[in-house]
């Protein structure tokens, strides 16, 4: 199944001499996944406009999807319920089941697996695949991703739009560029009219920020992007600069990563979208430790410790950012994770400057099995390291035979 939590998958870049000959990627996104999901359950929904939301009370009130009618009220995703009920005032609003999506996601990838063995979700509902290996038996790309589009379709009751391409980066732009139901294939000699054209937020990992700053200097297509001198945007944006210019001219080699599934070449991590808007640094100090907790927990389960801390933050305007911190020596315990964490809060997070925060994660990566040797430097070295990874241990039994309340760090006792 796909979408598993807190693994990140790594961005590959080369110049044209590394890119000699042409692999045959797709990339397939489930059309409108979770709403699609409730109508194959609810079978009266599918000529309603329908949209997967969730609890207002909880101030979980955005909507997570929406299926094609709703759609055409307008209804985004991401937005506030409230909005969307102003939009399309006969929409009905589903609440979320995550079981219902992960039995769908597995199901999606065993079809996914009879055409290659080569897949990388992007998500519970979106995956690269490498099909070079199988189009001497199975046909070219395009008639693969017709073929992967009718089974998912007959057999699941689902439907998918594909993007072929020689790269992940317009494989992508092409399951974007056409839906629901749909294939699009984007080959070298159609890219620059098709993908440049296009607004620069539609590339891949140009968020927010970023197409801001690129439309303040001009820059609103891929193809003005894709014309920019790469040492002028290596200037703007450092060495994701190079990335921008390789994405945009097509020259992206990264490789479909059949090996998503392994945690330790990823990293783990969990985030939380919170009841109310975080204001301070002690309420925000109690979300990052249940987070650490929960991270610290499930490495000792894995038997893995990690080096670099990411921490995550979302405002109440929807404002994304992430920074990460390497620490001086691989670990699991929790006390460490969360003291790094709140690092990088107070750095680059003030509550009485910058917006309330709406959503927090904490992410370990660098991982190691906890048993391989490492080297430990005679300054930075934790003295109490393995009496406080004795204590976490004991805390993981306890909780494992009492239940998880069963051992409350004095901090989330006050905020309860």
């Amino acid at each position: 199944m796909f979408g598993m939590p807190g693994i990140v998958g790594e961005i590959r870049t080369h110049g044209p001499d590394e890119c000699n000959y042409d692999k045959v990627i797709l990339h397939c996104d489930l059309n409108n996944f979770y709403a699609s999901v409730e109508c194959l359950y609810k079978p009266e929904l599918k000529a309603k406009p329908v949209a997967v939301g969730g609890s207002v009370e909880k101030r979980h009130g955005i909507i997570l999807a929406k299926n094609q009618l709703a759609k055409m009220y307008g209804v985004r995703t991401g937005e506030p319920i409230w909005e969307s009920v102003r939009k399309c005032p006969d929409l009905v609003i589903v609440p979320p089941d995550m079981s219902k999506y992960v039995k769908y996601s597995g199901m999606t990838a065993e079809i996914y697996a009879r055409y290659t063995d080569i897949i990388e979700p992007f998500g519970i509902d979106e995956c690269w695949l490498d099909v070079t290996g199988s189009i001497s038996l199975l046909g070219d790309g395009p008639h693969i991703a017709d073929d992967i589009r009718n089974t998912i379709r007959e057999e699941l009751g689902l439907t998918v739009s594909v993007g072929v391409s020689w790269n992940k980066i317009f494989a992508k732009l092409g399951s974007d560029m056409k839906k629901p139901d749909a294939t699009t294939v984007i080959t070298r000699d159609n890219y620059k009219s098709l993908v440049w054209p296009l607004p620069v937020d539609d590339l891949l990992f140009v968020g927010r920020k970023t197409g801001a700053k690129l439309r303040r200097i001009g820059v609103n297509t891929i193809g003005k992007l894709a014309a920019l001198d790469e040492a002028y945007l290596v200037s703007l944006f450092g060495k994701w600069g190079n990335s921008l210019y390789a994405f945009a001219n097509g020259l992206d080699a990264g490789v479909v990563d059949k090996d998503w599934s392994s945690i330790k070449a990823k990293g783990i991590g969990n985030s939380t979208t919170t009841p109310h808007d975080v204001s301070s640094y002690e309420d925000a100090k109690a979300v990052l430790t249940g987070l650490s907790e929960s991270v610290a927990r499930r490495m000792r389960e894995h038997r893995l410790k990690g080096r670099t801390v990411s921490l995550s933050l979302r405002d109440n305007d929807l404002e994304y950012r992430e920074r990460q911190r390497c620490l001086n020596s691989h670990t699991y315990v929790s006390g460490d994770i969360l003291d790094a964490a709140v690092s990088l809060l107070r750095e680059n997070w003030d509550p009485r400057k910058d917006k309330p925060l709406r959503s927090l994660g904490v992410r370990m990566s660098s991982l190691e099995d906890e048993n391989v040797p490492v080297q430990l430097s005679l300054w930075d070295s934790d003295p109490n390291a393995l009496k406080k990874e004795s204590i976490d241990r004991t805390m993981d039994m306890i909780r494992e035979r009492f239940g998880d309340d069963s051992v409350i760090r004095g901090l989330m006792l006050r905020k309860r």
